[in-house]
């Protein structure tokens, strides 16, 4: 059995993928994102943009012949060249071949049985945070790295983009690579297959997503409620609370004393259960006997008040969503549903950056367009729009009084969402609410991640049926904001009604 860093970073995301990585059907496996693929473009390319401003050396070997590339490698070493790049690393441990190949290995004094120097590994990260996964890794190699040459390093070095060199302090993160590299052989070498957990900002770009999910959605897995974490689940199967019906049964107060739950958390995870279970959406009740009614009074905060004297609506509306492509830091698209309710229009402004150095112009244009329309509310989804605009404003140094009267205009509209009702969703993300409520994107397999993409392939060749696409992407965006606002208020009207009448 072989342990390499690739199956040990994977263990620490998900221990599943790596057992499947392993021991799954490959016919089993999704094919790789266009996204993922930039992303592994995108971080050859950083690297070698790294090893071109420096002299190293490579071992030569049969592909995949790790024996023989441990001998070259080694051979270098005893050479004493200053820097090998992907030299190959094999050690022994509990039954299974440690491989580790570092990206460079770095020549410094000390000693080790090659005499009066050792190496120390270098892995270059496109990420410019030095995760505590990428220090593991780190420290993985230099673990390998001390048994090849009898000696240890102080430390282990992350190269990320923009923020370059950064020292990983070995004997600090080395016990908790000991406790995942335990885990992870004694999980693969036991074959074991690790139990089904749906994680949404974990396993996106798995490649088993696919075949996890419907091993999940078939058993109605308690993971794909949201609220639900690993660590909640743990506790909530020691008291035998492990199905969708059953934690709907359940009142409140008998999870508020688990760790990780509390008062809050509690209610919220069981009503979530009741709205999946029922397939309807609940108004978030206030009451403390956590009744099926609640007072819509209480949550408006005055009696006999209408949900859209709360909730903005007004003559005219406006939809936002932004486009970005987060290794440039660049927002390239302003999108932006005008909706005229009382001529009953709506017509779609999509502000396009062609090239990145036209960020600026169309700050400017969406500026323009939002201050024709002084009053009207501008409706979005998450914090990033608002976060965004009061970026640009700051880079583009716009006038105050252009910027702070237009703030209190932005309406959070998934801040909405959560407060006021529970939808029997898997997440609260807009396309999980939109389509539940109805409203169906153009291109099914559009999502944000596949923009980032579509953007770089029209920079890259100049298709424009690329910025076509995105451009569809971006209208539905706001056409299910719309879409979803529309829903809420009726909804709130519904209740309102039902309680006052």
């Amino acid at each position: 059995m072989i342990v390499d860093a690739e199956l040990l970073l994977n263990f620490q995301r998900c221990s599943r993928r790596a057992f499947l990585d392993v021991y799954g059907d490959s016919s089993e496996r999704d094919a790789t994102s266009d996204y993922l693929l930039k992303i592994l473009q995108d971080s050859r390319s950083h690297q070698r943009s790294i090893l071109a401003s420096m002299n190293f050396a490579e071992p030569h070997y049969p592909k995949g012949d790790w024996q023989a590339g441990a001998k070259a490698t080694l051979e270098l070493m005893q050479q004493g060249v200053e820097r090998i790049s992907q030299g190959v690393l094999l050690a022994e441990q509990g039954g299974a071949t440690l491989l580790s190949i570092p990206d460079l290995l770095v020549k410094q004094p000390g000693e080790s049985i090659f005499g009066d120097w050792l190496y120390i590994p270098m892995d270059i990260k496109l990420g410019k945070r030095p995760k505590q996964e990428y220090q593991i890794i780190a420290v993985f190699h230099s673990f390998v790295l001390g048994q090849v040459q009898g000696a240890w390093a102080e430390q282990a070095w992350l190269i990320l983009r923009e923020r370059g060199e950064y020292p990983v302090d070995l004997w600090d993160v080395l016990p908790k690579l000991q406790e995942i590299l335990e885990d992870c052989i004694r999980t693969i070498g036991d074959r074991q297959e690790p139990e089904v957990f749906i994680a949404r900002n974990r396993c996106g770009l798995c490649h088993w997503f696919n075949h996890c999910y419907a091993i999940a959605k078939s058993d109605n897995h308690l993971s794909l409620l949201p609220g639900i974490t690993p660590v909640r689940y743990t506790q909530l199967q020691e008291i035998q609370l492990t199905t969708v019906k059953a934690l709907a049964e359940t009142h409140p107060s008998q999870l508020e004393p688990l760790p990780g739950f509390g008062r809050e958390h509690a209610s919220k995870i069981v009503r979530q259960a009741r709205s999946t279970l029922t397939n309807q959406a609940i108004l978030i009740e206030e009451s403390s006997d956590f009744s099926t009614q609640s007072s819509l009074s209480k949550l408006v905060g005055l009696p006999n008040r209408q949900p859209s004297s709360f909730l903005p609506t007004a003559p005219v509306e406006l939809y936002f969503d932004i486009e970005a492509e987060p290794g440039m830091n660049l927002v390239y698209l302003h999108g932006v549903l005008v909706v005229d309710r009382i001529a009953n229009t709506q017509v779609f402004y999509p502000f396009l950056a062609e090239a990145p150095h036209e960020e600026a112009q169309v700050w400017q244009q969406f500026l323009e367009l939002v201050w024709q329309y002084p009053t009207a509310p501008i409706f979005h989804f998450c914090p990033f729009e608002v976060q965004t605009v009061e970026r640009l404003a700051k880079l583009y140094r716009t006038p105050s009084d252009k910027i702070k009267p237009l703030l209190p205009r932005f309406v959070d509209l998934h801040d909405w969402v959560t407060r006021l009702v529970t939808l029997p969703v898997e997440s609260y993300a807009l396309k999980a609410i939109a389509r539940w409520v109805g409203f169906e994107w153009r291109d099914p397999s559009a999502n944000g991640a596949q923009a980032v993409f579509w953007y770089a392939q029209w920079l890259e060749t100049g298709d424009r049926n690329f910025l076509d696409t995105i451009l569809v992407y971006n209208e539905d965006d706001c056409r299910a904001t719309y879409h979803v606002k529309d829903w809420l208020v009726q909804f709130l009207t519904s209740v309102y009604r039902a309680e006052f009448a």
